[in-house]
């Protein structure tokens, strides 16, 4: 960790020059000027006492009105925002595991006049549970093979968790890969990779990053990108065939 000097420390033969400074006639003039500095300091808090404690009425009220908004309108607010997004969710978790495209739909746009991702996204703006739905719905078009709205709120969704992060990322470049936008997948897989050191995730988007890069004369990207499999994650299914993908990317980078 870096280290530095807090301004206006002073050595012991500093502190004797000072003493020595302060005995002769001119300094005696800079500490009657500080002085003065400081008597007009006061006088202008006396004569502005109104405005000082208007501004920080204002600042008091500020803070108090976001406290009483968290309190009784946002945690309110997420509450019923997750709750509305209960049947949504449940739908998802079904169709994921079964991939059947009529729960994803129903994951999206609701049913029996319960919410759909889409409604929570629409309805619950600034939320917690309105920024998850929009990785539900995400990843339900992604299934639905609508690779642009999959695009769209994937997007949209925000995550410091590194796992649903990566993923998030690296769908939206399972999205360009399918729409033959080969650079922008590209780019995405390499973020999905930055995103975290992953025993599964990582490797994945190692191996869909160079195989990509393959595509599109960036041999040398991949054969990093082989060699990481490799070197970091050679107990992975992706580190099966590895060296002969590494064999095709120097090859292809010569």
């Amino acid at each position: 960790m870096a280290t530095y000097k807090k301004k206006g420390s002073k050595s012991k033969s500093s502190l004797s020059n000072l003493e020595e400074l302060e005995s002769k006639s001119a300094t005696a003039g800079v500490f009657n000027t500080l002085d003065d500095g400081a008597s007009k300091t006061e006088e202008w808090v006396a004569a502005n006492q109104k405005y000082i404690f208007v501004v920080i009425g204002i600042a008091a009220v500020f803070v108090l009105g976001f406290l009483g908004f968290d309190k009784y309108v946002q945690q309110p607010g997420e509450s019923k925002a997750m709750n509305e997004m209960h049947h949504a969710q449940t739908y998802f978790e079904s169709a994921n595991q079964t991939k059947n495209d009529s729960l994803f739909n129903l994951s999206l746009n609701g049913t029996d006049g319960k919410f759909g991702m889409i409604d929570v996204i629409e309805n619950y703006s600034g939320t917690k549970a309105s920024n998850l739905a929009s990785y539900y719905a995400g990843m339900s078009y992604l299934n639905l093979n609508d690779y642009q709205n999959s695009i769209k709120y994937l997007s949209q969704f925000n995550s410091e968790d590194e796992i649903l992060g990566a993923t998030a990322t690296g769908s939206i470049g399972d999205c360009f890969s399918q729409l033959n936008q080969f650079e922008d997948a590209f780019e995405y897989y390499q973020k999905a990779i930055n995103y975290t050191s992953n025993d599964f995730i990582t490797p994945m988007y190692l191996l869909k990053a160079g195989y990509i890069g393959l595509e599109i004369n960036q041999s040398k990207k991949s054969l990093t990108f082989f060699n990481r499999i490799k070197n970091d994650f050679s107990n992975s299914i992706e580190a099966t065939n590895i060296d002969a993908l590494i064999g095709m990317a120097s090859a292809s980078s010569k």
